[in-house]
């Protein structure tokens, strides 16, 4: 298990203010000793909290040419077919939502193998994930990629109440891998995966997902 290079300066500022904080507690308040060791066991429970999600555990990745992966660890909360228009204008798809609780491994990865076609983030609002209107109005990025045979994927990161951070590292035209890092949202937050109306789905609502490692459809070609 590692910690993610997203968490390094946080961790590392928290740790300061914490242990100032409680070193002040212990020398200057007049406190019986029972809160001092009450207020110093919060503290560190809080920091373990947020150290425990910048983790970034090792996994092994099965690629698969027709497999897509789940981007993220978190619960399917949408299954539908709908109409995307900022890129596919209009076209009807498949849509795949996931929703990412502050308890989840918050590092995004690519669904698939192939070309970054087209990128673009949006600022915007942070309403909570779930949220109808999170696709279109929050913080987002969308990402296309395409596949073999000139099918697109097209994936969102979307920013929720409390997730207001997006991070990204992709760009337009660069070649990616299944499984590898292409992002992170922190503290809470959705991605919504656009398919082919054929690609065969293989998670039900409600279903928890890992990120990298979970089939989530199936190509048909």
């Amino acid at each position: 298990m590692k910690i993610h290079r997203e968490g390094v300066k946080t961790l590392l500022v928290l740790f300061v203010v914490l242990g100032l904080l409680n070193t002040s507690i212990y020398l200057w308040a007049n406190l019986d000793v029972i809160w001092v060791a009450t207020i110093g066991v919060l503290s560190l429970g809080f920091y373990l909290f947020i150290l425990q999600f910048f983790r970034n555990p090792a996994i092994k990745v099965e690629m698969g040419d027709k497999s897509i992966l789940a981007p993220a660890d978190g619960k399917v909360v949408v299954i539908e077919k709908t109409t995307e228009d900022e890129y596919f204008r209009g076209k009807e798809k498949m849509q795949v939502s996931i929703f990412m609780s502050p308890l989840n491994v918050h590092v995004n990865r690519n669904p698939v193998t192939g070309l970054i076609k087209y990128f673009k983030y949006h600022p915007g609002k942070y309403l909570v994930a779930w949220h109808p209107k999170s696709s279109t109005e929050n913080e987002r990025t969308t990402l296309v990629y395409e596949v073999h045979k000139g099918v697109e994927i097209l994936v969102r990161q979307i920013a929720g109440a409390v997730a207001r951070r997006i991070k990204w590292y992709v760009e337009e035209n660069q070649s990616v891998i299944q499984g590898k890092e292409f992002g992170f949202i922190k503290f809470g937050s959705r991605v919504d995966i656009f398919l082919p109306l054929d690609a065969e789905i293989k998670v039900e609502q409600g279903q928890i997902t890992k990120g990298g490692r979970t089939v989530i459809a199936e190509l048909a070609k």
